[in-house]
C-alpha cells in the first residue's frame, strides 16, 4: 500500500479517503502487488464482493433469442438465396441483437433430421436452398459461430431431438442418404408428421452422436433442445412404439413411465459426454411451461392446462432433481393472470425447482403473441412479464421467440423492455467449473478519432470474449466500478484476424477513463486492465 498526497492505492486501485479498517478491508482482497517496472502497475485488483450495487443493473443476465430455420420462420428469409444473401440477412440479424444489447443467439441446426452445418450424418437441410441434401456452398453454423463471436454474442446450437418433418413434403422427399432411409425402422409416423422412435435405443444414440459431433467440431457456446419429445397430443392420433415397447419395455410398470425413462436416457447421455468434452459448453431443454397441474399430481403448479409429464412423457422436474441438465428454459406464453396457466404461478413454480439447485432458469418469453390478444396489447406487454420476474433471484435471463419478432410485431414492445430492463449491457452467467479464469488484459489505449473513441488492446491469454467499461474521472477506476453493469459499455469479440478494439461512438463529454477485462470459456471474468485515459489523435 503506498499513500501519495491523501491517495490510497490498494491492490492497484485508487482509493481517497480510505482510512483504518476500510483499507485493512480492501487489502483482504490483494493479489501480490505488481512491481514497478511490471506492464500491470497501475492496474486495478481483484472486484470486492462486498460492492454496493445498483440491483437493477446487476452485470450477468441472459438475453437471447430463438433464430429459428424450419419453414423459414426467421432465418434465411426464404429457400434458394446466395450464399451471400443469406449471410447477410444472418450478419443484420445478429447485429440487430447486438444492438438490443442481448448476449445470446439460439441457432436452429437440426430442424428436422437434417443439418444448417456440414454434416456426414445427416443431410443438408432444404430450407437453405430449397431441396434437402443442396449444399448452399458455405457451412453456416461455421460462419454463425464466427460472426456471432466478433460481436459478443454466444452461439448456442438449437436442435430438434426427434422430429423428422411433415409427411409431405419432408417424409416424402427424403434423400438417399437420409438417416431414415437408411433405418426406416427408426421411423414412427403421428398425425401429419414423422418422428424419430424414442424408444430405440439405436436412435438415443444417434441423436447423442448428432449433438456430439457439432460440439466436438464447433466452438458452440451451447446445446440447446427444444419442446418436442414424443409429439404433442393430436386428436386420436397414435404414437405406435409398439415395436420398441415390446421389446425393451419389461422392467417398466407402464408405456408411459419407460417413456420417460427413454426421454431422460437421451438427456443424461448428452449432458454427460458434453461435460467430458468440453465442460464449458451448457446443455439445456425449453421445455411446455407446466410439468403437471397441482389437480393431478400435489407437486405441480395451479394450472389446469396440458401436461408435459403426462402428455409428451417430459418429466422436466427429474431433469433438474438429476442434474441432467446445466439449465432448464420454460416457454411460458402466457400472460400474468392467465386463468388456466398464470404467468406468475408458473415462474413461482419454476423458480422453486431450481431453487438449491446447481441448474440455471431462464424463462421463454413469447414475443410472437404481442399484439394477437387483448392481455397481449400495450406496448409493455413483454415488460410486465420481466417486472414480476425481478421479484425472484433464480431467474437468471429470458429468451424471445421469435427472432423476426424482435423488429417486427413486438418492435414497441421490445423498445419498452430496452427502457426498462435492458439500460446496460449483460455479461452472460458463468459457468461453474472453470478455474482461475483468463489472463488480465494489458497495453490499452484509447484515442478520439472524429467524434468517436477507438480503442485498442493486447489479447489477453485464454480470453473467449471482452468486457469494456467507460469509468468518469480521471483518478483511475475505483474498487467497485466495474461491480455492476452502470460503466459496461458492451461485450466484444476478436475480429477475424485475432485484432481486439471497440469503437465509443458516443463518448462521454467530462473526462473518463477505460477499463476492459477478458472472459474465458467458462465466462468467467479476469481482473481489470490498467484504466486507459483517452488520447487525442
Amino acid at each position: 500500500m503506498v499513500v501519495i498526497e491523501g491517495v490510497v492505492r490498494v491492490c492497484g486501485w485508487l482509493v481517497r479517503g480510505a482510512v483504518g479498517g476500510a483499507v485493512a478491508a480492501l487489502l483482504a482482497g490483494c493479489v501480490t502487488s505488481p512491481g514497478p517496472g511490471d506492464s500491470n502497475a497501475d492496474a486495478p485488483g481483484p472486484i470486492p464482493e462486498d460492492c454496493e450495487v445498483d440491483s437493477d443493473l446487476g452485470k450477468r443476465d441472459l438475453r437471447g433469442s430463438w433464430i429459428t430455420t424450419v419453414r423459414n420462420i426467421d432465418w434465411p428469409s426464404e429457400p434458394g438465396l446466395s450464399a451471400q444473401q443469406q449471410q447477410q440477412e444472418l450478419r443484420d440479424q445478429l447485429d440487430t441483437l447486438d444492438h438490443m444489447d442481448f448476449n445470446t443467439a439460439f441457432l436452429h441446426v437440426r430442424p428436422t433430421a437434417d443439418a444448417v452445418y456440414s454434416s456426414d450424418k445427416e443431410p443438408w437441410a432444404r430450407y437453405l436452398t430449397g431441396e434437402q441434401g443442396g449444399d448452399p456452398g458455405y457451412d453456416p453454423l461455421k460462419f454463425a459461430v464466427e460472426e456471432a463471436h466478433k460481436r459478443g454474442l454466444e452461439l448456442h446450437a438449437w436442435f430438434n431431438p426427434y422430429r423428422a418433418g411433415l409427411k409431405e413434403p419432408d417424409l416424402e422427399n427424403l434423400v438417399e442418404d437420409h438417416p431414415l432411409e437408411q433405418h426406416p425402422e427408426w421411423l414412427v409416423e403421428y398425425a401429419d408428421e414423422g418422428y424419430f422412435d424414442p424408444g430405440d435405443p439405436e436412435v438415443q444414440q444417434w441423436v447423442s452422436d448428432v449433438v456430439l459431433d457439432v460440439v466436438e467440431r464447433y466452438d458452440v457456446d451451447g446445446a440447446h433442445f427444444d419442446d418436442f419429445f414424443y409429439p404433442y397430443p393430436d386428436g386420436d392420433a397414435h404414437f405406435d412404439d409398439d415395436r420398441t415397447w415390446e421389446e425393451y419395455g419389461d422392467d417398466f410398470d407402464s408405456r408411459a413411465a419407460w417413456r420417460r425413462d427413454n426421454v431422460n436416457t437421451l438427456l443424461e447421455d448428452v449432458h454427460t459426454r458434453i461435460g467430458e468434452t468440453k465442460p464449458w459448453v451448457q446443455f439445456g431443454v425449453s421445455p411446455f411451461g407446466i410439468w403437471r397441474n397441482d389437480t393431478t399430481d400435489p407437486s405441480g403448479s395451479a394450472t389446469s392446462g396440458l401436461q408435459s409429464y403426462d402428455d409428451q412423457h417430459a418429466d422436466t422436474r427429474a431433469w433438474i432433481d438429476q442434474g441432467l441438465v446445466d439449465y432448464v428454459l420454460p416457454q411460458l406464453y402466457w400472460q400474468r393472470g392467465n386463468e388456466a396457466a398464470d404467468y406468475e404461478e408458473l415462474v413461482d413454480w419454476w423458480s422453486e425447482q431450481v431453487s438449491d439447485s446447481d441448474v440455471n432458469l431462464y424463462i421463454g418469453q413469447a414475443a410472437y403473441m404481442h399484439g394477437e390478444e387483448e392481455d397481449w396489447t400495450g406496448e409493455d406487454s413483454l415488460s410486465r412479464q420481466l417486472d414480476f420476474n425481478e421479484e425472484y433471484s433464480e431467474v437468471a435471463g429470458n429468451v424471445y421467440f421469435s427472432q423476426k419478432d424482435l423488429t417486427g410485431r413486438a418492435g414497441d414492445a421490445m423498445d419498452r423492455v430496452a427502457e426498462d430492463h435492458y439500460r446496460a449491457p449483460a455479461l452472460p452467467p458463468e459457468v461453474s467449473g472453470g478455474g482461475d479464469g483468463p489472463g488480465r488484459v494489458t497495453e490499452v489505449n484509447a484515442e478520439h478519432t472524429g467524434d468517436s473513441v477507438e480503442l485498442g488492446w493486447e489479447p489477453a491469454e485464454d480470453a473467449r470474449f471482452y468486457a469494456v467499461y467507460r469509468v468518469p474521472g480521471e483518478d483511475g477506476a475505483r474498487p467497485c466500478d466495474l461491480a455492476d453493469a452502470t460503466h459496461l459499455l458492451d461485450i466484444v469479440g476478436p475480429d477475424g484476424d485475432g485484432a481486439v478494439s471497440f469503437t465509443d461512438a458516443e463518448p462521454a463529454d467530462e473526462p473518463v477513463e477505460y477499463v476492459v477485462t477478458a472472459l474465458d470459456n467458462h465466462r468467467t471474468e479476469g481482473a481489470p486492465s490498467p484504466a486507459a485515459p483517452v488520447e487525442q489523435g
